[in-house]
């Protein structure tokens, strides 16, 4: 792989990251985890450390079960882009409804390893509320929510990766067996395809971050709300065109995962 060779499908991938027929697609979608994300964080307000965690943590998993699923109409979306042939959303996803149930599931792994993690840290909020040695226990066992909440984060990069790699294999083949082509792929050639992941999803974290930002400043300068209802309410009028501007670059993000699956099938081949 050469310079000009991740030029050239940076540029295509981004430019077809602004299709009208696309952005209508997925914005529903990605405002729909949006308002998962926002219920879970409403709920966390009141609620407990322990659970607070919980909250923080669910969407992401619920969302990548979504995402995985929109993913397969995306990239289709793209290929007919890309090849100029006619192309039809209500079609492609009525074809490709068999394919998004089955690599939907795929999440389902996540979320229960997700569960286990989550349980296994209540026994140690549980702990350090014993009376007369809770204090010592919180001290001594400090290590074990460290490496939790490590295994959380990791389990998120794993998420955001089986987006990258798993959703073009889906999309692209009629047949396949997703995890051992996935893990094949990335055995031959590690270093290659970290650097795609990371060059794919370098947009959206630029676009999250910002985005980020500006809501966290708005809402510590302008927005003043203390019930949870209220906070709930202005989240969710927040989350909308933070939804919108985050479309083009998830858009960006399918668009670049599936030049990168076929360059490197061509790659595979030569």
């Amino acid at each position: 792989m050469t310079w000009k060779d991740v030029e050239f499908i940076f540029n295509r991938s981004l430019a077809f990251s602004f299709s009208r027929k696309k952005f209508w697609f997925l914005f529903p979608v990605l405002a729909s985890c949006g308002l998962i994300a926002v219920f879970c964080r409403t709920l966390a307000v009141c609620s407990g450390e322990w659970i607070s965690m919980s909250l923080t943590f669910l969407p992401m998993f619920v969302s990548t079960a979504v995402l995985i699923a929109a993913g397969v109409i995306i990239i289709r979306i793209y290929h007919h882009e890309v090849k100029g042939l006619p192309l039809s959303v209500r079609k492609t996803v009525r074809d490709s409804g068999g394919i998004m149930l089955e690599i939907s599931s795929l999440a389902i792994p996540l979320v229960l390893t997700y569960l286990a993690l989550w349980v296994t840290l209540g026994f140690f909020y549980l702990m350090k509320m014993i009376p007369g040695v809770g204090m010592v226990l919180k001290v001594i066992l400090s290590f074990g929510p460290f490496l939790l909440v490590l295994g959380l984060l990791v389990l998120s990069v794993l998420s955001l990766a089986m987006l990258f790699f798993v959703t073009p294999v889906a999309a692209l083949r009629s047949k396949f067996n997703t995890l051992s082509e996935w893990k094949q792929k990335l055995l031959e050639n590690p270093f290659t395809h970290s650097a795609l992941f990371l060059l794919g999803l370098f947009p959206v974290l630029v676009v999250v971050g910002l985005l980020s930002l500006a809501a966290r400043i708005a809402g510590s300068s302008y927005v003043e709300a203390t019930r949870t209802l209220s906070i709930g309410f202005t989240w969710f009028f927040i989350m909308l065109p933070f939804c919108a501007m985050l479309t083009p670059a998830t858009l960006f993000f399918f668009n670049f995962s599936a030049e990168s699956y076929v360059f490197m099938q061509r790659k595979i081949k030569i």
